[in-house]
């Protein structure tokens, strides 16, 4: 490779990065689990594997701190699960 060319490892890096939906301090809320209350995003973490998990940790008004893939294009997202930034 010369000068500014990438790679193949780095041009799937770059084809497979994760939209995210929910940053650390957003405040959310779910849709179907009205009594947890709302909660707050305390951790974001993402994978070093391409095609790896992004997840948040949210603390939720019952005291309890759930966690939530965050990643747009995966099925399972916390967003098609019901949680809502408020």
């Amino acid at each position: 490779m010369k000068g500014n060319e990438i790679g193949p490892h780095e041009m799937l890096y770059y084809t497979m990065k994760p939209r995210l939906y929910l940053k650390v301090g957003d405040t959310v809320r779910h849709r179907r689990y009205c009594a947890w209350g709302t909660g707050v995003v305390v951790e974001e973490s993402h994978s070093t594997l391409v095609g790896g998990f992004c997840l948040v940790r949210v603390l939720f008004q019952d005291g309890a701190e759930r966690a939530f893939i965050n990643d747009l294009d995966n099925e399972c997202c916390c967003y098609y699960a019901g949680l809502r930034a408020i």
